[in-house]
């Protein structure tokens, strides 16, 4: 865990929407501790430091309550859909060693075949992997792959300790020509086709 992911929490015992509006103009932002069966701890995050945290997905805070240390994941961000400022946050407890299982952002890399496009069918994959060992994305390369070329969940290389979860099947990029310039070249096969046709008619006299 490293040391940006190291976060004071404030306990609070006061809610409601006043009260979180007047810690978010104080900089801080209201959250959730949940999980393995604890009751559910009220805190408060510094708000630029997690903000910054949060950009990534799946972020692990090491959480240091009232000098306690406790692990957690982001499982949920809320956000002003104006602003977009952060309005609380859902944090689930976790160990060291334990496996959590999470949406994994795909990135693709690489330059498919000349003329081809690439269309992103799913842009996560759900993937079984240890809590404090979550890759940020999973790479998948389409270099020089042609027309009708797919890649499934399962063709998917995962990061060492992961393990998929749900349909390999699951078709996450496929590689096509654009509608257009298969519209063109059915034109042009066309219009070959009709001047070929007198000069075989003409053969056939």
């Amino acid at each position: 865990m490293s040391e940006e992911n190291t976060v004071h929490a404030e306990l609070r015992s006061s809610f409601g929407k006043g009260f979180a509006r007047r810690l978010r103009a104080a900089g801080k932002i209201p959250a959730v501790i949940y999980g393995h069966g604890t009751e559910p701890v009220h805190v408060a995050l510094p708000g630029h430091q997690v903000g910054l945290i949060v950009r990534r997905a799946n972020a692990v805070l090491d959480l240091d309550i009232e000098g306690k240390s406790q692990l957690a994941l982001v499982k949920d961000v809320q956000k002003d859909p104006v602003h977009q400022i952060i309005e609380h946050i859902d944090l689930l407890v976790v160990k060291k060693g334990e496996k959590v299982t999470v949406e994994v952002p795909i990135v693709v890399t690489g330059e498919s075949f000349s003329g081809t496009i690439v269309t992103v069918d799913v842009a996560t994959i759900t993937l079984e992997v240890e809590a404090t060992h979550i890759p940020e994305h999973v790479e998948v390369s389409v270099e020089g792959l042609q027309e009708g070329a797919h890649i499934t969940a399962g063709d998917v290389t995962l990061p060492k300790g992961a393990a998929l979860v749900g349909d390999a099947e699951l078709l996450l990029v496929g590689i096509s020509v654009p509608a257009a310039e298969v519209a063109e070249e059915n034109e042009a096969e066309a219009a070959a086709e009709a001047e070929a046709a007198p000069a075989e008619e003409a053969a056939a006299e």
